[in-house]
């Protein structure tokens, strides 16, 4: 286990820099009037697992259940869909000099960015972003080319090809395929991905506003329960969007609470913390290979970085071990996640056995970014074969 947090930063500079980030990126329900029109949308669900907050020693434990995304196993088509919206509806403003009109079904608009067919969209990915871009894709009569890593599971390949999607194995890590992604840009191909580089970094943004939805619908359903706010956050990084989605909402400038927040890395590709203990984005040299698949990234996105580095409380590495113990802990509650959708358990739990008095009282909030989308692995975990 590796730990920073910012008892070493300056905090009044570090108040300043994020209140003024976080007033120009304070989020909006926009996206969530794409995602209520999108087919099999409804809020995703908030279970109250009480048994494992005891075991945890906290007050409440919130887990938001990821696992189920309008037919697919992960959160991705959240940002996937509303990042798509705006970088279509740029391209037609560009094509044609046409708004997207009004519109209720997706044939209707479908319909309307007729123009821009023939189109295709592309990525890379670690699985679960890549099938929300083609199922989004699909969706509107696109064609989709997703970029996957060599040793990537064959289940979630096989997942992505479902969608009707052209998959191309890269021989070499995600960050690499990131980058012959990147080449693919042209006329009649849109990059739709959930990390940025230079001169890339509106889609990453849309990517991280399109996931706000997740965190309305936590608010908006304990407000109802009639209950706090949660006061602790553990949140898978990654790249950093879904990180600086959570940033963004529970520190916007008209949030009451400011709860803790921890950001949760494999100790396999820990770059968030890596780059935390060098004062800038730095890169993660490879083999990145945790079961924690969608945590394997060697870099951080700078779009999410500005939000991920001022507005995380402490950061935390964890062992693919501990994610086996949340995949099953959560078993135990009824809940199915894959190793990466239980990472955020993971670093909770890690830090509970490290600093367990600083969770005593605590209201806290895990996502289960995925479910079981490797179901060999899976199994594997949860008869404790490995």
């Amino acid at each position: 286990m590796r730990t920073v947090t910012d008892v070493d930063r300056s905090e009044r500079m570090r108040i300043v820099e994020a209140v003024h980030l976080l007033q120009e990126a304070s989020p909006t329900r926009e996206p969530r009037s794409l995602h209520l029109r999108l087919p099999g949308y409804e809020p995703s669900r908030l279970v109250d697992a009480r048994e494992l907050a005891a075991r945890l020693g906290l007050r409440q434990l919130w887990v938001k259940d990821e696992s189920s995304r309008m037919g697919l196993p992960a959160f991705k088509i959240m940002g996937a869909s509303w990042a798509i919206y705006r970088a279509i509806g740029a391209a037609l403003r560009e094509r044609t000099g046409r708004e997207i009109g009004p519109w209720a079904t997706l044939e209707e608009l479908a319909e309307q960015i007729a123009p821009l067919r023939p189109l295709t969209m592309t990525c890379a990915t670690d699985g679960n972003h890549g099938r929300a871009v083609a199922r989004m894709a699909r969706l509107l009569g696109f064609s989709a080319r997703i970029l996957v890593p060599a040793d990537m599971a064959p289940a979630r390949i096989e997942a992505i090809a479902s969608e009707g999607a052209e998959v191309v194995r890269h021989d070499g890590t995600y960050d690499e395929a990131v980058a012959r992604s990147a080449r693919e840009a042209d006329e009649r191909t849109l990059v739709i991905s959930d990390t940025s580089w230079p001169g890339y970094e509106e889609v990453p943004h849309w990517v991280i506003e399109g996931y706000s939805t997740i965190f309305w619908e936590i608010e908006d359903e304990l407000a109802a329960l009639g209950e706090p706010q949660p006061d602790l956050i553990a949140v898978q990084i990654g790249v950093g969007a879904l990180a600086a989605a959570v940033v963004r909402h529970f520190r916007r400038a008209e949030n009451s609470i400011r709860p803790f927040i921890l950001g949760v890395e494999p100790t396999r590709a820990a770059c968030a913390l890596a780059s935390i203990e060098a004062g800038e984005i730095v890169e993660l040299p490879g083999p990145h290979d945790s079961i924690m698949a969608g945590l394997n990234c060697g870099i951080a996105s700078p779009v999410a970085w500005p939000l991920v580095s001022r507005g995380i409380d402490a950061f935390i590495a964890v062992e693919d071990e501990r994610a086996r113990q949340a995949v099953r802990a959560l078993a135990d509650e009824g809940i199915v996640a894959g190793e990466c959708g239980a990472a955020g358990l993971a670093g909770l739990m890690t830090w509970q056995e490290a600093f367990g008095g600083d969770l005593g009282g605590k209201r806290a909030l895990v996502i289960i970014t995925e479910g079981a989308t490797d179901p060999d692995a899976y199994r594997r975990i949860i008869s404790s074969q490995i």
